[in-house]
């Protein structure tokens, strides 16, 4: 077998050992760390879980000076463990190739660490593990040290459908748009019917699509709202001042701690969407406020709405 094959199949260690770019480094390893996880593109990998298997290598950079058997200057094996655990616990991913890009990026942003060597692999989906592996250098990364709470805070307004179609609507948009905290539109399902199938997993994804529906009717009557779907996208607008309307199944689908109320209860739905994404506070128009929505929250008749 080639050096080349062998090293291919070898535990990242070796790899990172073949493939040092310069003097040798510190390496610190977790090994067939294996976690039970919801993961996967196949809808037969929804609403279940498998086993995940973790072998990472972390280059570092030699310490200079006695150690003194301090764990302060080293980089702990809990570090990569947690990387682990924070990306899985975010939200639920369909690509193995995802999930490790993520660990591999919030590992090297620890100081001491200069490569990350990331091996990710199903045990469950065959009579073999499948995975993917991948190497990352700190010189790769683009970005700046991760803030957990670096995303704007938005303003969550939840209009009715007699407020989508209300001849005010430019108005409050317009009355909206002027305040200082990004502005995200939600809205329920239309007033006709949705299709009933008996099935609690297809009748959710039925009644999301409905809400997705909606939104596009709402897009269409103002140019100004822009119909969102993915957490990049949503960012993306918070951080460049569009309105966005809220189309919820990728993001409560792929939710690792999912809303408990059904897509039929929209409002409550709403709230935890505004909570989830940190909202400053959440106005609804034409409907009456969950109880307990877990932000400020004012509700006002589409007759009555002042902004």
């Amino acid at each position: 077998m080639s050096t080349e094959i062998r090293l291919a199949f070898a535990h990242p260690s070796e790899r990172a050992a073949a493939t040092a770019p310069r003097g040798p480094l510190d390496r610190i390893s977790v090994r067939d760390h294996v976690v039970e996880v919801e993961i996967g593109a196949f809808q037969a990998e929804r609403g279940t879980t498998q086993r995940v298997c973790f072998n990472v290598v972390v280059e570092v950079e030699p310490l200079t000076g006695p150690i003194n058997d301090d764990v302060d200057r080293i980089l702990s094996y809990d570090r990569v463990t947690e990387a682990i655990a924070h990306e899985l616990a975010d939200e639920r991913l369909n690509l193995l190739e995802t999930l490790a890009e993520r660990i591999a990026e919030r590992i090297l942003l620890e100081p001491q660490a200069i490569r990350a060597f990331v091996r990710v692999e199903k045990l469950d989906r065959g009579p073999g593990a499948l995975g993917v592996e991948i190497v990352r250098a700190r010189t790769q990364m683009a970005h700046g040290p991760l803030v957990e709470d670096d995303r704007p805070h938005p303003r969550l307004v939840y209009l009715s459908n007699a407020a989508i179609a209300s001849p005010n609507l430019p108005g409050w948009l317009d009355q909206l748009e002027r305040g200082d905290r990004p502005l995200v539109l939600c809205v329920g399902a239309p007033g006709l019917p949705a299709p009933r199938t008996g099935h609690r997993m297809t009748q959710r994804r039925i009644d999301l699509l409905a809400i997705e529906q909606n939104a596009w009717v709402l897009a269409a009557r103002d140019a100004r709202c822009v119909v969102v779907a993915t957490r990049t996208e949503l960012d993306w607008a918070m951080k460049h001042g569009q309105i966005s309307v809220w189309a919820p199944s990728k993001i409560v689908l792929d939710a690792v701690d999912g809303p408990a109320t059904q897509p039929g209860d929209a409002v409550a739905l709403a709230a935890w969407f505004a909570a989830t994404f940190a909202a400053e506070e959440m106005l609804a128009i034409g409907v009456d406020a969950p109880t307990d929505p877990g932000l400020p929250l004012r509700s006002v008749p589409v007759e009555q709405a002042t902004l």
